[in-house]
């Protein structure tokens, strides 16, 4: 259903407020982010959730405006929506059948300018063995510096899917006309990245001594 997620997270490196001179690689600090959605129910009512695991990193070239190695991997078993008989059935067959499809990605294509701060960032979307393209509304939330001297950049995305393109069909339809659950899935991300600092090359081992 979700991508945050989803998956490659690369594109947001791509804001002109970061001033580094070489390539810098940023990670999700998953302790401090959010990857959810919401869908319909009978078709009065949005259920909401989130997934618990998930990772995802990129490498971003302040010179070129390149990103690279981008990929944002979310595990489908962690899926959360308070209910635990719920959860048992979208971890199923019916749906995210992920006793044998444990994770789904998204991998970065493309960031285009949308305003201030704004983007419209594509990709491509893996669920279940089959991958589409997906694009999300994406605002940068602010860069800042915390207190033990990480550089971290935030970022907010929403995007739209139809789970029933990535092999997720199952439904029931209901008396009143409609059916139990939409087709439509909102997918939101809520992301905290922090830049990873450079570690020195080894040094090469001294030649021996001739003897």
């Amino acid at each position: 259903m979700f991508a945050k997620a989803i998956v490659s997270i690369s594109a947001i490196a791509a804001f002109a407020s970061l001033a580094q001179a070489a390539p810098a690689k940023y990670v999700v600090d998953k302790d401090h982010s959010n990857v959810g959605f919401a869908v319909r129910h009978l078709m009065i009512t949005d259920v909401i959730g989130h997934f618990k695991d998930f990772e995802g990193s990129f490498t971003f070239d302040r010179e070129t405006g390149a990103v690279t190695d981008g990929t944002f991997t979310v595990k489908t078993a962690s899926i959360d929506t308070d209910n635990d008989k719920r959860d048992e059935h979208l971890r199923s067959a019916d749906f995210f059948d992920s006793a044998k499809h444990d994770s789904m990605t998204f991998k970065n294509s493309k960031l285009e300018k949308n305003g201030k701060d704004k983007y419209k960032w594509t990709g491509d979307l893996t669920i279940r063995g089959k991958t589409k393209p997906v694009t999300f509304d994406l605002t940068e939330t602010g860069m800042q510096k915390d207190p033990w001297g990480n550089q971290r950049l935030g970022f907010h995305a929403e995007g739209k899917i139809n789970r029933k393109d990535f092999g997720l069909k199952w439904n029931k339809a209901i008396e009143g006309g409609g059916v139990t659950v939409g087709e439509d899935v909102k997918i939101i991300i809520d992301a905290s990245t922090v830049q990873q600092k450079e570690t020195a090359p080894a040094a090469a081992p001294a030649p021996e001594k001739k003897k």
